[in-house]
């Protein structure tokens, strides 16, 4: 780990005894990897692009929200725990590690905000949290346009199309509650044919379009938490239109927007809660203009949060997607409330 640049310059910690002595409320982790890509590689590179991607020019700490006038880093202790060592080319010894990682950060009674990487990279991110908690307590809502539950080849370890199957086979999260918003990819018949047999509740973009997007997310959230105790939130930043997110390696056409993916994240960490989160498919290669697609994603894992720290504070006026900004002077510093 280390040698990246942290998350809102929060501070680094580098073993498991630094972790605990840090007591944090959120940890962040990369996981570059991009070995189990079938569209064109650079996810690898999206952790470190996800942390440099500062936009706003914030100074001294005052990562004060534009809508809500909340500080986050006024009501959480937030660090950064580097990337997890990757062995390229080792899948199963890769995963290995990624899953200790996370499960050292649940341990320690932190939320883990995971960077990917290609979208393989939930299976041990789930896993990680399942591994503390136990199989079936957690329930998934997934954001993304694919359905990610591709059946594996045999000389297969993992696939970024997979990763979620591989999580229901494995008995991580029931079928029944991984639940994915946001589809648009053409889907084959196997695969279609897997995911109703196995019960997946899916929402496709025709949906978002007839019920409109937060009427999905409510019964996505109700659906995944029909039974387990936690949630965790995984997000493929091509759930975004590519003219949102053009940064990605398997882009595709009629996606929701930045703004409903902002609000949506704020909206699930603020209202309902998580327990772990993963940000994935971010390829710098491939972004256009000025990182867009990085930003973008910066601004998610900002707004996830925002959320937390709404959650924590309890008290705010207004809806969870647009509540009115406080009077007076914005919060500002770190540490605990």
């Amino acid at each position: 780990m280390g040698g990246y640049p942290t998350l809102l310059g929060q501070p680094m910690c580098r073993t498991p005894q630094e972790l605990a002595a840090a007591r944090p409320d959120v940890v962040v982790a990369g996981t570059p990897w991009d070995g189990a890509m079938g569209a064109a590689p650079g996810t690898r590179f999206g952790p470190r692009a996800i942390r440099t991607a500062e936009y706003t020019g914030a100074r001294g700490g005052d990562w004060t929200h534009p809508v809500t006038r909340i500080n986050p880093l006024a009501h959480l202790t937030i660090v950064d725990y580097g990337d997890v060592p990757i062995a390229h080319g080792a899948p199963e010894e890769s995963f290995r590690r990624v899953r200790s990682v996370v499960a050292e950060i649940v341990q320690c009674g932190a939320i883990p905000v995971m960077l990917g990487g290609d979208h393989s990279v939930t299976w041990p991110h789930v896993q990680g949290l399942t591994q503390v908690h136990g199989k079936g307590s957690v329930g998934v809502v997934h954001l993304d346009a694919h359905a990610d539950t591709w059946p594996l080849a045999p000389y297969e370890h993992t696939s970024h199309g997979s990763g979620m199957r591989q999580l229901i086979d494995g008995g991580d999260v029931g079928a029944e509650h991984f639940i994915q918003v946001g589809l648009r990819s053409s889907t084959d018949a196997r695969t279609l044919d897997y995911m109703e047999s196995h019960g997946m509740r899916s929402h496709w973009m025709a949906e978002i379009q007839d019920r409109g997007l937060p009427a999905v997310i409510d019964r996505a959230i109700a659906e995944a938490l029909d039974g387990p105790d936690i949630l965790f939130l995984s997000i493929d930043i091509d759930v975004c239109d590519p003219a949102h997110a053009p940064g990605t390696g398997a882009p595709e056409p009629g996606g929701i927007t930045s703004l409903e993916l902002l609000e949506t994240v704020r909206r699930i960490c603020h209202e309902v809660g998580i327990a772990g989160m993963d940000l994935v498919e971010v390829s710098p290669p491939y972004d256009s203009g000025p990182n867009i697609t990085a930003i973008l994603a910066h601004r998610v894992i900002y707004e996830a949060l925002t959320g937390i720290s709404m959650r924590r504070i309890g008290d705010l006026p207004g809806g969870y997607a647009n509540p009115r900004p406080r009077s007076g002077p914005p919060s500002t510093g770190q540490g605990r409330a």
